[in-house]
């Protein structure tokens, strides 16, 4: 009995080592000895997997087995290592990935790979290279960069896109200054393809950083990628459009409450929010729209709703909801981001965002709470009570702000671009960088740059919300082209009127005349300061430096062939301390649009309009010298300076583009045009009929950069409360203008 009992362990044995040797369990001596001898070596054996011969087969969703490119099963541990290596540097931050020495020497400039030969690249990448290329940051010389950006287009890093570069890996690792990554910048709208849309972009980015579109807050590396907007080829690549706020409406409602309208997925990922979105829709103020008629033979899958979904969907036109609802469902579409989060921007429709996950763009600046509802896709049902529930004063308050976020920052590919310059520029420059209210309120960080000043007291846009008044001084800065030979000339009784003002702290000569200074004792003694400076390189633009002897908040800009009595000069600053960051002044022009010759034209022609106040006379912060310095390009500068003629537009397109608002004229005598036109300093420029068709196609080059035509018309002139009031002239302030 014991035998047989021994004769049937035995057997059992032999039928399962016979079976782990089929099953592959138990290698080949060799094979041992080889795992034997990594673990000599240090190596931990490695425990075998079983490989069945003939493994199920898995059930394949429609809209998966009809893909080419789904050839393969990835299991829940392959998903798990690709997610974990999408980024194999993702504790890098600016201290640790970042060299900022090489931002020491010549400050923050951006280099851009030299386009290789054979390599295509997308209109929307190529618009983010010009735009990196016509910026203030952009070097030639790789040497003094501190950013390098490549030439390959990135972009769309999907597979089974037209637009995918092949062989990224290989010409990334070829490139001389690649550096394992260090110091570049990568720019990218579409990550991972069908089935799983994951972020890797399909090569090794090192230790670059990632401008990138739908990034998710797990693979998002805080304070050194940057999030952007998901946008479209037909995006501008400068100006854009305004937002479609023409104005409040109070109460601040519209016909539908909240809006969708889009595809909707049968399965696979971004699937469920869109599914569910019928249990919400009630046909009335809540309208939520989906279709499942996309992609090929989607007849052959769809589901028992989506014929009336279609049929629903097709009962109303997209733009007439998005202009007409006060709140717009962004769901989240097969990735993170989707197109309906800029539309909604600008339509003035408060984004309702349903995408678990989402870095949502420029989180790193824009406090997102102040202009959107973020959702819970699980709790989508809550979403109509939600916003029902958000009362009408702070839904005029999101709407505002979707307006100016969409202007500052989002209208075209060069603000998206130029913001997420002006976000690593601030890293770098960390002892100079922007505070969240420079960001987060007009004009927005674009426009106001922290090498200035680190004080908002400084800067003409937030004396309101601060509280306080510009300083009650102002500094006169003649500028000076002519020769001093006689004590009867323009400027001199220009500076004597200006001096007596009670609101001038000092008078600045911007001598640019060919001819050497005149002596000191030419000049007129007066009670302020007078300050004679020789022009850098004898150029217009020099008039606009930002020079350390003017501290005032106010520059008083006038030619050397004004004429203004102090009265004038008086009236003119009280009006600019209440519009600090506007240009107030006398002489105005304005702009128009020749339909025949398609082109903007320039017109000095008294009107019932202006849009422009020369800086021949006119009052206007400080800060304004320093942004025409340092924003605006060389290229318009050197044609100001080459044509000796433009400045004073130039400046108006600026202001104007900041403040989004016309100038402010205000009362001049009438004889003004013509007195400027009798001096004999300027009559020559006055009377050269190449004055004007130059001025013609100054207008058309500024717009041009601009994006647009930022110059704004405006009616209103400001006179003195009793100007021409039939009252006693001596109960009048300003009683000498209407003498003038």
């Amino acid at each position: 009995m014991q035998a047989k009992k021994r004769y049937l362990i035995l057997l059992s044995a032999s039928a399962c080592l016979a079976l782990l040797f089929y099953l592959g369990a138990v290698q080949l001596p060799a094979a041992s000895r080889s795992r034997h001898d990594r673990s000599r070596s240090g190596h931990r054996p490695e425990q075998p997997w079983p490989h069945f011969s003939d493994p199920l087969h898995l059930f394949v969703p429609w809209d998966q087995s009809d893909t080419e490119e789904y050839n393969l099963h990835i299991s829940p541990r392959q998903k798990r290592d690709i997610n974990t290596s999408v980024y194999k540097s993702k504790r890098c931050r600016m201290h640790s990935c970042f060299d900022l020495s090489l931002c020491r020497k010549d400050g923050f400039k951006v280099y851009v790979y030299p386009q290789q030969k054979g390599e295509k690249i997308s209109e929307s990448y190529q618009n983010i290279l010009s735009t990196i290329e016509g910026s203030r940051f952009y070097t030639s010389d790789p040497g003094q960069a501190c950013l390098f950006v490549l030439s390959l287009d990135t972009l769309d890093r999907d597979q089974l896109s037209p637009q995918y570069v092949h062989n990224m890996k290989t010409k990334v690792q070829n490139l001389p200054l690649w550096n394992d990554g260090r110091n570049h910048l990568i720019f990218n709208l579409y990550s991972g393809t069908w089935p799983d849309y994951t972020e890797d972009l399909g090569f090794d980015i090192g230790q670059a950083m990632l401008a990138k579109a739908s990034i998710s807050t797990d693979n998002f590396r805080p304070n050194f990628d940057v999030s952007i907007p998901l946008f479209s080829k037909e995006h501008p690549r400068t100006g854009g459009e305004r937002g479609y706020l023409k104005y409040n409406s109070i109460p601040p409602f519209r016909k539908y409450m909240l809006v969708f309208k889009g595809k909707r997925y049968l399965t696979g990922i971004g699937s469920d929010t869109r599914n569910a979105l019928h249990h919400v829709h009630n046909a009335e103020d809540v309208v939520l729209l989906t279709t499942c008629k996309h992609g090929k033979d989607w007849q052959k899958h769809k589901d028992a709703r989506c014929d009336k979904d279609n049929a629903e969907y097709d009962k109303y036109d997209y733009k007439e909801m998005l202009h007409n609802s006060t709140f717009c469902l962004v769901p989240r579409g097969r990735r993170l981001g989707s197109f309906r989060f800029l539309e909604a921007l600008q339509a003035a429709c408060v984004p309702v965002m349903l995408s678990n996950g989402w870095e949502l763009p420029f989180s790193e600046i824009i406090d997102w709470n102040t202009a959107a509802v973020i959702g819970d896709e699980r709790l989508l049902l809550q979403i109509p009570t939600t916003v029902h529930s958000i009362h009408q004063d702070k839904i005029l308050s999101l709407r505002q702000q979707t307006q100016f976020l969409w202007e500052a920052y989002f209208s075209s590919v060069e603000k998206i671009v130029l913001t997420t310059l002006e976000i690593i520029q601030d890293r770098v420059l960390e002892h100079s960088s922007r505070s969240p209210l420079m960001w987060n309120s007009h004009p927005g960080g674009l426009f106001v740059l922290p090498q200035y000043s680190g004080h908002l007291g400084d800067f003409p846009f937030y004396y309101a919300t601060l509280g306080i008044r510009p300083y009650a001084k102002f500094t006169a800065v003649i500028h000076a082209v002519s020769p001093l030979v006689s004590q009867s000339q323009p400027i001199l009784k220009l500076l004597l009127a200006v001096a007596k003002s009670q609101y001038c702290a000092q008078i600045i000569v911007l001598w640019n005349c060919d001819k050497p200074l005149p002596a000191k004792h030419r000049w007129p003694a007066t009670s302020v300061p007078v300050i004679v400076i020789e022009g850098e390189n004898k150029v217009m633009s020099s008039r606009f430096l930002p020079y350390e002897t003017i501290v005032t908040d106010a520059v008083l800009s006038l030619d050397e062939d004004t004429v203004l009595s102090t009265t004038e000069v008086d009236f003119a600053f009280t009006v600019w301390q209440s519009f600090p960051e506007r240009i107030v002044g006398y002489p105005a022009r304005s702009h128009f649009w020749d339909s025949n010759k398609e082109r903007w034209g320039y017109t000095s022609k008294w009107t019932n309009d202006y849009s422009m106040v020369l800086t021949g006379a006119a009052i206007y912060h400080r800060y304004y010298h320093y942004l025409y310095t340092k924003f605006i390009p060389t290229s318009l500068k050197n044609m100001v300076d080459q044509l000796a003629n433009c400045e004073d537009i130039l400046m108006n397109f600026l202001v104007s583009a900041v403040t989004k608002l016309p100038p402010i004229k205000v009362t001049q005598k009438k004889q003004y045009k013509e007195t400027m036109m009798g001096q004999s300093s300027r009559a020559s420029r006055w009377a050269d009929p190449d004055h004007f068709a130059q001025r013609q196609t100054c207008m058309n080059k500024f717009a041009s950069w601009f994006g647009g035509m930022p110059l704004v018309h405006s009616q209103m002139r400001l006179d003195p409360v009793l100007f021409k009031d039939q009252v006693s002239i001596l109960r009048k302030k300003y009683r000498d203008i209407e003498r003038l």
